[in-house]
C-alpha cells in the first residue's frame, strides 16, 4: 500500500513536507521586504515604472538559500512577462540586499514567477455564473 501524496500547498520550495516555522518566518519577511521595496519605487527598473505588482507569497526552501516569490500584475491581461524580466534581472542585488536586511547568513537565491491566482478564480467565478445563469434560465426565472 502506498503512502498518500501530499498536495501542491503541503510542499515546500524544496519539496519535501511541511514548512518549519523559521521558513515561514523568513518567507514571509522576505514578500514583506520586497513588497516595500516595489512600493517605495527602490527597485529602478523602466519596466517596473507604471505597473502595480503584489508579491502574493514566498516559499523559502529548507536551508533559506533559495526562495521563489509568486508576483501578480493587478491591472495587466495575460502573463506580466515584462515584470517578471525585470524582476528577475535585479533578483542577484535583491537577494544581497535582504541578506543584509534580514541578517541571514547567506544571500537568498531569488527566482520571481508569475501568481495565476486571480486569473484562476476570475475563470472559476466566470463558470459557475455562467452556470447559474443557465440554471436560472432553464427554470424561467429572471433573476430579479
Amino acid at each position: 500500500m502506498s503512502a498518500p501524496v501530499p498536495g501542491p500547498s503541503a510542499l515546500t520550495a524544496s519539496g519535501s513536507g511541511s514548512p518549519s516555522p523559521r521558513q515561514l518566518k523568513v518567507a514571509e519577511t522576505i514578500r514583506h521586504e520586497l513588497a516595500g521595496w516595489l512600493v517605495r519605487g527602490e527597485i529602478h527598473d523602466p519596466r517596473l515604472a507604471d505597473a502595480s505588482v503584489t508579491i502574493s507569497e514566498v516559499r523559502a526552501s529548507r536551508d533559506l538559500k533559495h526562495a521563489t516569490a509568486y508576483v501578480a500584475v493587478l491591472g495587466a491581461e495575460g502573463a506580466p512577462t515584462d515584470v517578471l524580466a525585470a524582476l528577475n534581472h535585479a533578483a542577484g542585488a535583491l537577494g544581497g540586499r535582504l541578506a543584509r536586511a534580514l541578517h541571514l547568513k547567506y544571500a537568498p537565491r531569488l527566482t520571481f514567477a508569475a501568481d495565476d491566482r486571480y486569473d484562476e478564480a476570475a475563470r472559476i467565478d466566470a463558470l459557475l455564473r455562467a452556470a447559474r445563469a443557465d440554471r436560472d434560465a432553464e427554470n424561467g426565472d429572471d433573476g430579479t
